[in-house]
């Protein structure tokens, strides 16, 4: 039986809103605990219009983006969140005129916050452009969102 969040509302979450509608995010899907977005290549995206790649501002928003899908992905349904950090490591430039795809998981859930690792990348995860890692502030008043629910949910798959 598939699960409505995951088929129905993930995917208006992903590219619903009207920032990632503009940033032409598009909802890849959910393998397991992971949770990816693509980003098709456009000019209006590019940051510097002599190498023709995605400016890093872009790989910053959309590394941000996935990673609060993850969260809900781990939570199982909606809930408020927000960034409470955010690093990442930019380890060489997108290559030109290729879509951007990014990736991310949750790795774990507390009460109140949710930890995640992320990373874009072409084609080959093993091959990032960058990586990152992120805690969002869950605004939550279920308890189910504790790091044991997650262990036991992530047992039973």
């Amino acid at each position: 039986m598939s699960d409505p969040f995951l088929t129905d509302i993930l995917p208006q979450l992903a590219s619903g809103a009207a920032h990632t509608h503009a940033l032409g995010f598009t909802y890849e899907g959910v393998e397991g605990d992971r949770v990816r977005l693509r980003t098709p290549w456009r000019a209006d995206l590019v940051g510097d219009p002599e190498t023709d790649v995605f400016a890093g501002g872009l790989v910053t928003a959309m590394l941000d983006h996935v990673g609060g899908l993850a969260i809900w992905v781990a939570l199982r349904r909606f809930a408020p969140i927000a960034t409470l950090d955010l690093r990442i490591d930019y380890m060489r430039a997108a290559r030109p005129r290729v879509d951007l795809l990014s990736e991310a998981r949750c790795y774990k859930l507390t009460r109140t916050i949710g930890f995640v690792r992320a990373w874009a990348f072409e084609s080959d995860p093993a091959d990032p452009v960058a990586a990152a890692q992120m805690t969002y502030v869950i605004n939550s008043s279920d308890a189910s969102a504790t790091g044991s629910n997650l262990k036991s949910r992530r047992d039973a798959a």
